[in-house]
């Protein structure tokens, strides 16, 4: 089964353009897939049956996986059985009964306006550092970018006159405008400190760690918690929390979701409308603590 799932992660590359987190997401849940009906004897995926895959997902279940998890795998083995089965590699599609568990309805996790002022306030030195940190967590909210795309980012996909930046995922490119605090902020980090962190002078890399290589999305993580901490924000910040404020500011402030879409880089709307139900709820509870009858 390794090499069908091979190549079908090839497919996903070459002929989906799928990005390469939804590659690696796929690819492990599959991996974990054949890890199971290795171990309950099964080696051939033509012999794989619903019988079986329903007893993986309930064992998941069963184990304390969360409904989110769960109903990602199955998103997985649906596509790769769908590929098998259009590919004619197999005579059924074992996966066609498979179900989603429910999900419950979760908001993600934002920051107020004012938490987002203190944290980007905190890299407040002139060592290259903490201008680059400066940089990176202003361009952050003001474009809601995600942060491996963050630290993919080139010199090139930067026009600092214009004020706008080129987003790249496979083969699909977005430009998103920036407002004058991050352009200031990139200013000064391209004049006086990327010099001092990128260590490859052929690099075109736009931001560097502290050894001038490329950062990984686990140094940007432990980056963005120690700011939280010393502006004292209490809540559990994710890499994601910034692309989210920044969504649910612009959707608060009168942004419409098209554009939001657009400069998310969602491909579905649907994905998109969370931040409006937010905003919804925002004004029901303003209603409700501010109305004499509310």
């Amino acid at each position: 089964m390794e090499q069908a799932i091979n190549e079908f992660i090839t497919y996903l590359h070459n002929v989906k353009k799928a990005s390469l987190n939804t590659e690696q997401s796929y690819h492990r849940d599959l991996k974990k897939l054949d890890a199971w009906l290795t171990a309950e004897g099964v080696k051939d995926v033509s012999t794989v049956n619903e019988k079986q895959l329903k007893e993986y997902i309930e064992g998941m279940l069963e184990g304390g996986a969360k409904a989110s998890s769960v109903s990602r795998s199955i998103a997985s083995i649906k596509a790769f059985f769908h590929y098998m089965y259009s590919e004619n590699k197999i005579a059924r599609d074992p996966s066609l009964m498979l179900k989603a568990p429910k999900i419950e309805k979760k908001y993600p996790e934002i920051l107020t306006t004012d938490e987002v002022v203190k944290l980007l306030e905190q890299p407040r030195g002139d060592s290259p550092k903490d201008l680059r940190d400066k940089a990176m967590l202003e361009l952050l909210y003001a474009t809601g970018i995600r942060v491996t795309e963050l630290i993919n980012l080139e010199i090139d996909d930067v026009n600092l006159k214009m004020s706008y930046l080129l987003c790249s995922e496979g083969t699909k490119e977005r430009v998103i405008p920036f407002g004058a605090a991050a352009r200031d902020a990139l200013a000064k980090y391209l004049k006086t400190a990327r010099e001092a962190m990128v260590s490859d002078r052929s690099s075109k890399l736009l931001f560097a760690n502290c050894s001038g290589q490329h950062m990984s999305r686990q140094g940007f993580w432990k980056l963005i918690k120690y700011y939280a901490k010393k502006a004292g924000i209490a809540t559990d910040i994710t890499p994601h929390t910034l692309r989210h404020s920044f969504a649910a500011h612009l959707v608060e402030n009168g942004a419409d979701l098209r554009s939001v879409q657009e400069m998310l880089g969602h491909s579905d709307i649907s994905t998109t409308q969370i931040y409006a139900s937010m905003n919804h709820n925002h004004i029901r509870e303003v209603y409700t603590r501010a109305h004499p009858r509310g």
